[in-house]
């Protein structure tokens, strides 16, 4: 450990966190506002609730190409690509006349957030020193849970003073402005990586060899990362579950609001914390206590839904579901960067992300399926069986795969 080179955070400050805090406050401003937005151009309540979905639906179509276009042009110049396009796509969603054009915008605001999230990823993963590997990138989800966690106050404020929802996006296209300015104003440390690759000539080899880097990680991405989509799957849940759960048992907005709100906060507060345990005692020490954790707390609420103490069991699941989650950030980012050729990490990133986010997106479609077909407090059962078994497959093949450790 003593032969490891020195990091200092403050190396990916302004460059790494400072864009990647901005571009999540604008993109945690207008997530809760899509809906809103969408019924007044006269959605149902299905089709808002599909329109929202379409950020993260379009981060899942996104993910596989957005590791080409990194290898290919390079973290900084994908970042500063990817605001230009949420730009186009927020500017298209403030004149959308009608559902079909604001459905067009909000996918390519999905479409570019993938771009400029796996951007970030792979630089880290290049230029963090393993051994400070998973702090890094669990800072890096911290920074993103604190734009998401300021996003929507800006939105509430904003909406206050100009009356108009759609004001919203406008948060967006500024902190998109303001992430290109701190890019372009910033030295970008990876540029220090330049000297260990081999130029256009890799690039161009890179790009072209996408697929075949995917194809060579099958096993991988078939395994380990079956564990990665049911964390997704059991993170989205949560969120989907908890205000879910709070109408169902007649907790008031407000209170719903105060409660998830301290949720959010216990989690956001780990973020250190779960770098450090990967970091010292390996990957495995956060992963399976932040699978397990979550997966107790959804059957918890699954078992007392219809207990007379089920609001306390309410407060008390939500508040275990955010300390589980918080000891668990960072662990997709840091386990991808493991897995990945740290000369090259942006394809087989690509394709990282791309499990993870499927299982982000099949898991809100099968609680609202099963809600339907059964109860919410069966859908709840099922997912925290569903993140059982995803630590099983954790605890099998992560020692296998991730060499590193």
């Amino acid at each position: 450990m003593s032969d490891a080179p020195i990091f200092r955070f403050r190396s990916i400050a302004l460059s790494a966190l400072l864009p990647t805090l901005l571009f999540a406050i604008g993109e945690g401003a207008i997530l809760p506002i899509i809906p809103i937005i969408a019924d007044g151009l006269g959605a149902s309540l299905a089709v808002a609730g599909l329109i929202a979905a379409l950020i993260l639906l379009g981060e899942v179509v996104g993910d596989i190409p957005s590791g080409w276009v990194v290898a290919r042009v390079g973290e900084r110049p994908a970042m500063i690509g990817a605001a230009a396009v949420s730009i186009v796509g927020l500017v298209v969603a403030v004149v959308a006349p009608n559902l079909v054009v604001l459905a067009v915008g909000i996918s390519l605001i999905g479409l570019s957030s993938a771009v400029f999230a796996l951007a970030r990823h792979a630089f880290m993963t290049s230029f963090v020193p393993l051994a400070y590997r998973a702090r890094a990138l669990s800072t890096l989800g911290g920074t993103t849970r604190l734009g998401f966690f300021i996003g929507p106050f800006l939105s509430a404020g904003v909406i206050h003073f100009t009356g108009s929802t759609q004001s919203v996006f406008w948060i967006f296209i500024v902190a998109c402005l303001a992430a290109v300015g701190a890019l372009l104003l910033t030295r970008d440390p990876a540029e220090q990586l330049a000297a260990t690759r081999a130029g256009q000539v890799l690039i161009e080899q890179e790009s072209r060899g996408l697929f075949r880097t995917i194809w060579a990680s099958r096993e991988v991405l078939t395994r380990v990362g079956a564990g990665a989509a049911l964390i997704g799957a059991i993170r989205a849940s949560r969120q989907v579950i908890l205000p879910l759960w709070a109408v169902s048992i007649g907790i008031a907005d407000t209170q719903t609001a105060l409660i998830i709100g301290v949720a959010g906060a216990i989690d956001f507060a780990l973020f250190y914390t779960s770098g450090q345990i990967m970091d010292r005692f390996g990957r495995l020490w956060s992963a399976l206590p932040s699978m397990i954790g979550l997966a107790a707390g959804h059957i918890a609420l699954a078992l007392t839904h219809d207990a007379p103490t089920a609001v306390g069991w309410f407060i008390a699941a939500a508040m275990f579901m955010s300390l589980a989650n918080g000891l668990g950030s960072g662990i997709l980012m840091t386990l991808g960067a493991d897995l990945a050729d740290q000369s090259n990490p942006a394809p087989f990133l690509g394709a990282w992300r791309f499990t993870a986010d499927v299982g982000s997106a099949a898991a809100p479609l099968a609680i609202s399926a099963i809600t339907a077909g059964a109860s919410i407090a069966v859908a709840s059962g099922f997912i925290g069986v569903l993140g059982l078994v995803g630590a099983g497959l954790l605890w099998r093949y992560v020692p296998r795969y991730s060499v590193k450790h």
